[in-house]
């Protein structure tokens, strides 16, 4: 019985995604680490991982994809991958949930100790050699509004909560009860629900629904002591508006670990806030979690050879993952 092709896009044979051998037990492995590559190799496929989300170069090659089924995301967000002949299709998406959640969400739980503890203001202070004795914050007894209580958003909760934070969150629907979060407002309610949080962490996906929800008007209902996490899409963010609500001391700081455009132009506003802590996009990528997403991939291998249900579907319409 022959082996369904699958093309890993974004990879090279002489550099492939560790581990990504195994997979040739259940598909046949093509490997297209440019647009050029893809066009003349997706046409026999009818799997594909996405390695690196090239979107762009899918959607050229979309007219030879006659035979495509299945794309499985190398992350957790499928926005750059999402064009609309794909999401038109009988096409299915799969992405990379339950890799990066524990991950990120020590993350956040970090950046959150480092603004409460005052830990870079000290190492600041000792870049200087000078002794600056200051009281710090508590974790315990402040709140935490997470907007996008899905897996990411879930985990960070749990360990918020374990350390004495409230925490609620906004969703698509508003709920009493929930298991990790004391209420979920739904999105219309998201100025009321952020008016008195201490943390306000982002972690949604990127869609037309939630591209700058966090605009002036957001910032402006946050308290002088709010600050503002993200580690869910950067465009969910009107950037200017909350350079200027940092400026004008509208919110007291930011983590952010993605951005608008990225890299984020050595130009921005940002780099120079004090306020303001950085991450290259890289939350929730640490040692190990290539192997972590190819064994998923392997593991989904299996199931599509065989027919079965694959793990992690995407809503493509929703423009995020489902169950």
């Amino acid at each position: 019985m022959n082996r369904p092709v699958a093309v890993v896009l974004g990879a090279a044979a002489d550099r492939p995604p560790p581990g990504i051998e195994t997979a040739g037990t259940h598909v046949e492995l093509r490997f297209a680490p440019d647009a050029e590559s893809l066009r003349s190799r997706i046409a026999e496929a009818e799997a594909c991982l996405a390695w690196r989300p090239r979107g762009e170069w899918l959607r050229r090659a979309w007219p030879q994809a006659t035979g495509l089924r299945w794309i499985q995301s190398a992350s957790d967000g499928v926005d750059g991958l999402l064009f609309p002949e794909l999401v038109g299709s009988d096409v299915e998406v799969t992405n990379a949930r339950g890799v990066f959640e524990d991950d990120i969400a020590e993350w956040v739980v970090g950046a959150m100790l480092a603004f409460a503890t005052g830990i870079l203001r000290q190492r600041d202070a000792q870049s200087r050699a000078t002794w600056d004795p200051q009281t710090r914050e508590r974790l315990a007894g402040t709140r935490l509004v997470v907007v996008g209580p899905g897996p990411i958003g879930r985990a960070v909760a749990r360990r918020a909560r374990a350390l004495g934070v409230a925490v609620s969150a906004v969703g698509r629907t508003a709920r009493d009860t929930d298991a990790d979060f004391d209420r979920v407002e739904a999105v219309g309610g998201l100025h009321r629900a952020v008016a008195d949080a201490d943390w306000v962490l982002d972690a949604l996906p990127l869609t037309a629904a939630t591209r700058h929800l966090f605009d002036a008007a957001a910032f402006g209902a946050m308290s002088r002591v709010t600050r503002f996490l993200n580690v869910g899409r950067g465009a969910t963010v009107d950037e200017q508006a909350l350079v200027a609500a940092l400026g004008a001391g509208e919110i007291a700081g930011a983590a952010l670990d993605v951005f608008e455009q990225e890299p984020l132009p050595a130009t921005s506003p940002l780099w120079a806030m004090p306020q303001v802590l950085l991450s290259p996009h890289v939350c929730g990528d640490v040692e190990g979690w290539e192997r972590a997403v190819v064994e998923l991939f392997v593991d989904n291998c299996a199931r599509f050879a065989r027919g079965e249900a694959l793990r992690n579907p995407v809503d493509k319409g929703a423009g995020f993952g489902v169950g």
